[in-house]
């Protein structure tokens, strides 16, 4: 009987094992291949298309200040892809890159964009840069900046975006006289949120008649973060412009940059590298 007890035992060990090494097996394979299959899927693009650059250019990406959804009290900001994939476009194409913010200071990134699924190429980059993060830790605050000194102003996107991007009066105020000096002006995502208060030549909002693309209603309901106070593509269509996206089973996956002279926004997240490159293209950029 101790014979057969001790059998059972030893098989009963030996199954567990077996079963520990399959889930560990299976889950090494998850955390390997799963963004993979993310960027397979849509999520982050390898961007494909020409580059350029423009030596002695400059480019100001600006984000929000904003660290906290709402009344939730959890942690957003600046989503980090958004941020770090046009900096490292535009730092690649010979352009001096300033970090600024709304408020100034150091910047809130929103920790699910460094999740191991999620993060992209250039977020891992970033980590691993002490001079850009510098920058993010210490972002100059707009209402010091003279942004017609810079040949493209790039609005980054972000749940934190939709509180304070869409209702600064001195955002709005230096993108009108960025604009009026034919600067090349862009954002993706939540960033275009940055755009409803600047005015064109004639006074009338900017965005007015123009086509452009944002973070649609359906990624902002899919997502599950409806509590924000501004909604891109909502505000957007009722300030008058043109609004145009694409579309996937989930959204998060869709991907589309558009252009209007010398505006140029791309839907979301996956936008970042194509509009950097745009921009550095209409800013005068050449072919690299």
């Amino acid at each position: 009987m101790n014979w057969l007890v001790h059998g059972w035992g030893v098989r009963l060990v030996r199954t567990i094992i077996t079963i520990l090494l399959v889930v560990s097996v299976v889950a090494a394979g998850v955390w390997f291949a799963g963004p993979r299959a993310l960027q397979a899927m849509g999520l982050h693009p390898v961007y494909a298309g020409p580059r350029y650059e423009l030596a002695g250019g400059r480019a100001l990406i600006i984000t929000t200040s904003i660290g906290t959804l709402g009344e939730t009290g959890k942690a957003t900001g600046v989503f980090a892809s958004e941020m770090t994939a046009p900096y490292y476009e535009f730092l690649d194409g010979g352009l001096t890159v300033d970090i600024a913010s709304i408020k100034g200071g150091e910047i809130p990134i929103d920790p699910i964009s460094f999740n191991h699924f999620v993060r992209a190429a250039s977020d891992e980059r970033y980590l691993a840069d002490a001079a850009f993060q510098a920058k993010v830790k210490n972002a100059l605050a707009i209402a010091d900046l003279d942004f017609t000194a810079y040949d493209i102003i790039y609005l980054a996107g972000g749940w934190g975006a939709a509180y304070d991007l869409g209702t600064s009066d001195i955002l709005g105020a230096k993108i009108t006289t960025a604009w009026a000096a034919n600067r090349v002006i862009g954002g993706v995502c939540h960033g275009p949120l940055g755009l409803l208060k600047a005015r064109d030549a004639e006074g009338k909002p900017l965005v007015t008649g123009r086509r452009l693309t944002a973070v649609s209603d359906k990624q902002v309901e899919e997502l599950g973060i409806t509590i924000t106070p501004l909604h891109p593509e909502r505000e957007l269509r009722a300030a008058g412009a043109t609004y145009e996206k694409a579309t996937a089973f989930q959204d998060i996956f869709a991907n589309l940059v558009v252009i209007d002279g010398r505006l140029v926004t791309g839907q979301n997240q996956n936008a970042g590298p194509e509009t950097a490159q745009r921009m550095i293209e209409i800013a005068g950029g050449k072919p690299r």
